[in-house]
Order: structure tokens, then sequence, then C-alpha cells
């Protein structure tokens, strides 16, 4: 038992490390807000908490998602449901970039702008991260099941669906729960907003589009990076040379 569970956590040590990290992150910024309660007796960022909150439910999903997504019934019969969950919940991970202009806002008393920048930053930076991951799941269940090319287009398009949920959440005030509570109310008011456009809409959508994809390939890139160097560790002579046994004479 102690064999299997030791080699259980060998082959799945970086998806052990990256969730643990991300714990650890959501714990810093809990005693970080705590401490600034408790210190200057204002409330101010706690709304941070509840941001993180809704960030790691599209993350879940997606880890669950992509779980049953090997075995083919379920793909079919849950994978659906989760997927519009999912993209119902996912801008709130990408929203909290916005959170960086509640620094710009006056009602900071007591604690130094330097303690509020790394509250900010920390919880926006660690609900991205959860963004990007849950989107990274996801996009891994396109490629095996439809292909390569679908899953890059799956990217681009939950990317500017997310920075538009990611609008009406910032200017609009709507959130993922007001769709479940009032389908027909917030699917009416989103459709006005699309059939008549601002300027201040499609500026941010696109750009705000670019700059998660910006940040998502990045991180691909930087984590298949490390595989290649793996792989090319792997197939050096050198280690060639170490596996081979050796003949005696």
């Amino acid at each position: 038992m102690y064999k299997k569970v030791k080699n259980f956590i060998y082959r799945n040590r970086h998806s052990i490390s990256v969730f643990v990290l991300l714990n650890l992150a959501c714990l810093a910024c809990i005693f970080l807000v705590a401490a600034r309660v408790v210190y200057t007796d204002s409330r101010r960022h706690t709304g941070l908490i509840w941001n993180l909150f809704l960030a790691w439910i599209p993350f879940i999903l997606a880890y669950f998602a992509h779980t049953i997504s090997w075995k083919r019934i379920w793909l079919y019969l849950v994978m659906p449901f989760i997927a519009i969950l999912w993209l119902l919940f996912f801008p709130n991970a990408p929203y909290m970039l916005t959170d960086l202009q509640d620094l710009a806002r006056s009602g900071g008393v007591g604690a130094p702008l330097w303690y509020d920048v790394l509250i900010v930053v920390w919880c926006s930076w660690t609900g991205t991260l959860l963004g990007v991951i849950s989107l990274y799941l996801m996009q891994d269940i396109i490629f095996r099941t439809v292909g390569r090319w679908a899953g890059w287009v799956f990217v681009l398009v939950i990317s500017g669906l997310s920075s538009f949920g990611v609008y009406i959440g910032r200017f609009v005030r709507l959130n993922s729960w007001d769709i479940l509570q009032n389908p027909a109310e917030t699917t009416m008011e989103i459709l006005g907003i699309v059939i008549d456009p601002s300027m201040r809409l499609a500026a941010f959508t696109i750009l705000y589009t670019f700059f998660f994809l910006f940040i998502f390939m990045l991180l691909y890139s930087f984590s298949h990076m490390l595989q290649e160097q793996v792989i090319r560790a792997q197939n050096s002579p050198e280690q060639l040379e170490s596996t081979q046994p050796t003949q005696i004479n």
C-alpha cells in the first residue's frame, strides 16, 4: 500500500505541486487580508477572498471534467452539463485581474500602499492562474476528442467570451449567479449590450482577449519548454550510454 501511494505521488508530483501551491497561495491571500482587517479595523479587500472562491469553481469543474473525460460514456452524458457550468463561472478567474483598479480608489486607511499592492496582486495572480489551468484542462479534452486545431480555436473563443463576461461583471455588475437565478432577465440585458455595443465594450473585450491569450500561451509554452528539456536530457548520448547494459568479456 505504501509503495503504491509513493508511486502515485511520484507519477503525479507536478500536478500535486501545482494544487498544493495554489492552496498555499490562497491561504496566504486570506492571511494578508485578515491581518489587514485586524490591523486597520477596515473590511477593505475582503471581497477578494470571495472572488478567489469563485475562481476555484471553474478550476474544480475543469479538473472533474478532465478526470471523467477518459471514459467515452461520461464524456457524452455528463460533459455538456459540466461544460456549461464551467463556461458560466470561468470569467470569474480572469476577472480578478481587474481588481487591480481598486488600488486607485481612495479609502485605504491605516495600511501602507505597498501592502495593498501585495494583497491585490497576489489575489489577482492566483485567480488568473486558476483560470489558465482550468482552460488548459478543458483544452486538453478538446485535443484528445476533436483535434489540436479545434483545441486552439476553443481557447480563442473562450478567451473572447470570458473577456466579454469580465466586462459585464466589472461595468454592468452582472455575475454568474444572475444568469442562474434570473435567466430570462439577465439574457435580455446581455442581448441589449450585444445588439448595441459601446466603444468601451469593443476596446475592453479585444484588448483583454489578447492579454489573456498572451498569459495563457506564455505559460503553455513555458511548461512545454520544460518538457522538451526533460526529453532532450533523457535522449542525450550520455544518458543513453548510462542506460545500456554493461557487457562482460
